[in-house]
Order: structure tokens, then sequence, then C-alpha cells
């Protein structure tokens, strides 16, 4: 039955679906069900093909161009959920809105499979609008700089995806969930190797040309700002890591940040503010090793994004649009425990680590094994790792009871400065290990890796700070 439906949705023959996928009418496929889907959704009517494909077929296979109106942000259909708020530290933002009830009658009523099942046909028609938008750009119908949003897009709807299949999956078919998951993960991972590379390497030259007391990096004419952005408001991923957009470093504590202004005047530095030859050349040593590795990241995304295995996630998605394979049992069941479940996962998570030496400002713990010749990732960062993992997925399922977006909380913007200061600091030290460097450039490399070190322990403070303040905050 849903096969048929899939078919009936694409307009292709059984057999041919895989192959149809990959020719050079795929693109047009998923713009008519991104398009389709849009207005179907605002109609009422996700379950007629003829709704979501622009009409009838005439006979020959064909079908009339699709008249819906543009494409513009959808919202979760069904009524808003009413209700308490969550019992217990959610590490949402205080002024955030309220989640919706997990107790009450009234809660149950909404609150169960057919929100499930509202918020993944969302995700999934924001995927199919990624997906255009990316075929748009690669075909040059669309500006350049449309091409990361378009990315940014396909991995953060396949982040809430995922998660939501994670953490309500008793409500859903168990064999489709368990083939569709990995792959959601595989598809995220690759697309957001190129823009961790980028961001790895902006941050690492920012945090050189402070350690050096040298004015901050020019401008780059290739992600000059425009008009339309104001200074501080570019957009960050789901990763947490900052848009191509952010040129201008984030304020350090007791610093203040620079200004669009001041960034674009050429800064006149006294004569110790130049970079030394060993920063300079640790700097040239990191953009070597970090430009080759984003550029093998973007050959490995644009042949995953051309690959077998991701037309037919695509497939699988576009059918997710308009049929959500739930349980018999989903649409009477309360999505409250599951949710109140990952909850209580997070808790646990948390309660096992170090908030006690982590609330101590300048404790130097995150220094320890800091020469450790194991180039593993740092061993006590994998804790909170987990912990900024678990936070994520309890904010999806705040988003699934919500019926739309939930603002990420302090304590998640703390933990993905941890990320990106944890895996910074093992770049500086990889880079370090190259043979045959200079000890001036081995000496920079160090000093950075200690700074990043410090980044990580000033994020498990921040961390630290926000959960005690939700730990002492009564809900409300």
């Amino acid at each position: 039955m849903a096969q048929r439906h899939h078919d009936d949705l694409t307009g292709r023959a059984p057999a041919g679906a895989s192959a149809a996928v990959r020719n050079a009418t795929t693109g047009n496929t998923y713009d008519a069900l991104a398009q389709g889907t849009d207005s179907a959704v605002a109609r009422g009517d996700r379950g007629r093909s003829d709704v979501v494909t622009g009409g009838p077929s005439d006979g020959r296979g064909e079908r009339p161009p699709l008249t819906s109106p543009p494409l513009t942000s959808q919202a979760p259909t069904g009524p808003a959920p009413t209700g308490p708020a969550l019992t217990g530290p959610a590490l949402a933002d205080p002024a955030a809105p309220t989640a919706p009830a997990l107790a009450g009658a009234g809660a149950r009523a909404t609150t169960t499979g057919d929100l499930l099942a509202a918020y993944l046909r969302s995700q999934a028609t924001e995927f199919l609008r990624a997906l255009r938008l990316h075929r748009e750009t690669g075909a040059g119908a669309a500006p350049v700089d449309d091409s990361p949003d378009a990315a940014r897009a396909l991995r953060r709807s396949a982040r809430r995806i995922s998660g939501s299949l994670h953490t309500f999956r008793p409500l859903l078919d168990p064999d489709w969930a368990e083939q569709i998951r990995p792959e959601l993960a595989w598809l995220s991972g690759t697309l957001a190797l190129e823009h961790s590379c980028e961001a790895r390497l902006e941050r690492l030259l920012l945090a050189l040309h402070r350690l050096s007391g040298a004015p901050a990096l020019p401008e780059q004419p290739a992600r000059a700002r425009t008009g339309t952005t104001p200074p501080g408001a570019a957009e960050t991923s789901g990763t947490g890591h900052p848009g191509p957009a952010d040129t201008l470093p984030a304020a350090a504590p007791g610093r203040t940040a620079p200004t669009a202004a001041t960034a674009a005047t050429p800064a006149t530095a006294p004569e110790r503010g130049t970079l030394t030859v060993g920063a300079a050349k640790a700097g040239a040593l990191l953009d070597r090793q970090l430009t080759l590795a984003r550029t093998r990241a973007h050959s490995t995304a644009l042949q995953a994004l051309g690959s077998s295995r991701f037309h037919a996630v695509a497939d699988k998605i576009a059918l997710l649009a308009s049929e959500v394979p739930l349980t018999p049992a989903a649409p009477a069941t309360p999505l409250a425990p599951l949710a109140g479940a990952a909850e209580e996962r997070l808790t646990a998570a948390i309660a096992g680590l170090p908030l006690l030496t982590a609330g101590h400002p300048y404790n130097a713990e995150a220094l320890i094994h800091g020469l450790s010749p194991d180039p593993a990732p740092h061993p006590q960062d994998t804790p909170w790792h987990q912990v900024r993992l678990l936070l994520r997925l309890h904010r999806y399922a705040l988003e699934v009871l919500n019926g739309g977006e939930f603002p990420q909380s302090p304590a998640g913007e703390a933990l993905d400065r941890h990320r990106d200061a944890s895996e910074a600091a093992a770049a500086a030290a990889q880079a370090a290990r190259t043979p045959r460097i200079a000890p001036a450039t081995a000496y920079a490399l160090g000093v950075l890796h200690a700074d990043q070190r410090h980044e990580v322990e000033a994020a498990r403070y921040a961390f630290q700070q926000s959960w005690q303040t939700r730990m002492l905050t009564p809900s409300s």
C-alpha cells in the first residue's frame, strides 16, 4: 500500500523507482513533491496524489504544471497543545515558550501520535525544499551563497527526523525506523564535515591573532557581509559551528566584540601587534592542513549527494512527507512518557559529569592529559559530548510536543562551544605532530592548544552555571 502510494506521488512505475531517481528528472520530481506538499498541507488534503503531483494524468503519463503558491515556511498543523509546563530541569531558555503538558486529560488529547506525524511531515517537507534549493544552486539558477544554506537545511531536517525517530521509536514501524535512522545519521555527518573544517580553521586563526596581540583578521572578500545582514546576526548550524557569514570574532570575557565598522576599517596596530614568525608559520600550517581536509570533505559531500544511497534516503523522505508509518496504537498513545524518558536520560548523564569541579573557574582540569601522545579525542571530553547529544534529543522532543521550533538553551550553546574548542585543540595538537617543523612553530601551536583547552574549561563552567540556574528555578 505504501509503495503504491509512493508511486502515485512521484508518477513513476514501481519497477523503475530507483532508476528514475537517479536520472535527470529527479530534481523535478522532488520539486513537485515539495511544492505540492506545501499546498496539500495548506488545504488539509495530504492523502490525495493528484493534489501532491499537481493534478490527474492526461493519459500520456504527463501532468499539468504546478500552480501552487510560492514556498513559505510551513508550520505544523493541528491544535496547539495546552497545559502545564515540563516538570524538572528542562534546560530550556526561561524566556522561551513553555513546553506542552506532560500530564492531564487535555494534554493526552493533543500530544499523541498524530502530533508526531504532523512534525515528521513538516520536517520531510523542509528536507525536500532544501533539496530543491540545493539542486537550483548546483544548476546556477540560485545565488552561490544559498549553497551552504541548502546544505545546512538538509542537515537540520535530517537531524530532527532522526532524533524524533530515536525518541518516539515505539510509535513508529520498527523496521522502517531502523532502516532510515542510520542513513540520516550518515547524511548529516557527511554534510557537516566541510563546514566544521572551515569553522575550525577560522577559530584557530582568530585565536592566533588574539594571542599574538595582532589586530583581528581582515574580512575575506568571498565572505563579505551584505547590507541586509546585521553584525553578529549570522545564523549558526545545528552542529553549533558559526555560519560562513560569521567573520567577526566573538567577544571573550572582559573584551569588547568588534563591530562591522571597526572590522572593515584597516587597523593601524603597533609594531608589537604583528604575528611572530612562529605564529605565522603555525597559521600557514593549519591553513594547509584544514583547507586540504575541507576540500576532501567537499568532494565527499558531492559524491554522497549524487550517490544511489542518498537518492534512496530522499525517496523515503518523499514518502514520509505524505504518509508516516505509525503503529496502529500510535494515534491514541500520549507522547509525554517518551519525552519524559528522554529528559531522564539527559538528567542521568549530567549527574555523571564533574560539575563540582567545573563550577570553580580556572581549575585547569581541562589541561590534564594535554601532553598525552595518544592522538585520539581527549578522554575527559567524551561524557560532555554525550550530554550535548542527549540535550539535542531532548530539545527535538520539546519541538514535537510544542508543534514547532524550540530555541536553543544557554546550556546547549555552552556545550556547542565546548565541542568546537575541543576539536580546535585536537587540530592544533595534530598540527604540532607534523615532522620537521621549526621549534618556534611547535611552540606557537602548543600555546594555541592550551588556549583552546582553556576555552573548553570556560564552556564547562558556563554549562555548570546554566544547569545550576535551572535546578534552582522552579518550573513554571
